[in-house]
């Protein structure tokens, strides 16, 4: 804050006041002066927030704690203006938030500020979030070695997410990191097809991507396999994809420019003449949501840093045919990239 020259900040995107306090609710906001630190939330997170919170002040107010939280910072002596983050601040909350303030300060006290504060912050994870993401991607893994067990010809992919995220929540995730994939057939060209009424095939791909929220830290992997015998072509293009995710794989590591890393595996599929069918981006961070910087594509040139957890996604997409991705989670290490989500990656025939 003082960097940036603000004497207050308010904080309501609630990824970065979890990664500030602690507290896990879906209603608060954080005022952080140089001085203090002051959470609202409302009624229903008394009990909550005296458990969770530690590193500021509580206050529970009746309705609207962005509110309060910005007339507690114009009431603070020597906060002149507070900076918010216009990433995640609509033209309707700023609207509320103004509104809130005494007249004369409608226009000018809170002031968006150039590059957000918190989101840098949680690009390296630390010691102690470390542990957490290994347990998010381990538990993807176990999920993916049950479904091995559990998928054949014939049932729906809805009945694939079903049970998926069904035993998600015995193994204790909290929920989902976002809407399960599951994509057969035809159907597996589709790069997010959402799981349907679509039978799975006696012949064909079938892309699993998935993900859990376990202590309010996403994991991301994606495994597809086949039903029945693949055909040479189907089992080459495989092999393509699974070459081109082991290149970028190996090309992460400290210091490592992110479209070098997705020029490592483009370049794998390029020379299979796959290029144009690979229509996304390698990878992206992953952390308190499940997608953060870094962005790990073309033009990207943000280095990676020791600490940061991204995935590695190459993909291929035949339209009306077929479609390959698979994906791990990566810790950046100075030397290279620790893989997190071991599960099997050579070609599984179910």
């Amino acid at each position: 804050m003082t960097r940036a020259g603000l004497s207050g900040l308010l904080v309501t995107h609630l990824p970065d006041l979890r990664y500030l306090s602690g507290f896990t609710g879906s209603n608060a906001a954080l005022a952080v002066t140089r001085r203090a630190a002051r959470l609202f939330a409302d009624g229903r997170y008394t009990a909550q927030a005296a458990e969770e919170v530690q590193a500021a002040q509580v206050e529970i107010v009746p309705t609207g704690p962005a509110v309060a939280a910005a007339q507690w910072l114009a009431a603070q002596h020597g906060v002149d203006f507070a900076g918010f983050d216009p990433a995640v601040t609509s033209v309707a909350e700023l609207a509320r938030f103004k509104a809130g303030l005494p007249s004369h300060l409608r226009r000018s006290f809170l002031s968006a500020i150039a590059a957000p504060l918190v989101q840098p912050l949680r690009l390296q994870k630390d010691e102690d979030e470390l542990p957490l993401m290994a347990e998010a991607a381990l538990t993807g893994c176990k999920l993916f070695d049950h479904m091995l067990g559990f998928i054949r010809p014939g049932l729906r992919e809805i009945d694939v997410a079903a049970e998926l995220e069904y035993q998600a929540r015995r193994m204790g995730a909290e929920g989902m990191s976002f809407e399960t994939i599951v994509a057969s057939g035809a159907r597996s060209a589709l790069p997010h097809g959402r799981a349907t009424q679509a039978r799975l095939p006696r012949n064909g791909f079938l892309t699993l991507d998935f993900g859990v929220i376990l202590n309010g830290y996403c994991s991301d992997m994606t495994r597809t396999v086949y039903l029945g015998g693949p055909k040479a072509e189907e089992r080459a293009a495989y092999e393509a994809v699974l070459e081109a995710e082991q290149a970028a794989l190996d090309a992460v590591s400290a210091g490592a420019i992110c479209e070098d890393v997705d020029e490592a595996a483009r370049g794998v599929l390029r020379k299979e003449g796959l290029a144009e069918a690979f229509s996304h981006s390698t990878g992206h961070g992953v952390g308190l949501e499940i997608h953060e910087p870094p962005r790990i594509g073309a033009g990207q040139k943000n280095r990676l840093l020791a600490g940061m957890v991204v995935t590695i996604e190459p993909g291929i997409y035949l339209p009306g045919r077929f479609g390959i991705r698979i994906e791990d989670m990566v810790v950046v290490t100075r030397n290279g990239g620790q893989v997190l989500t071991p599960a099997p990656k050579a070609l599984i025939e179910l």
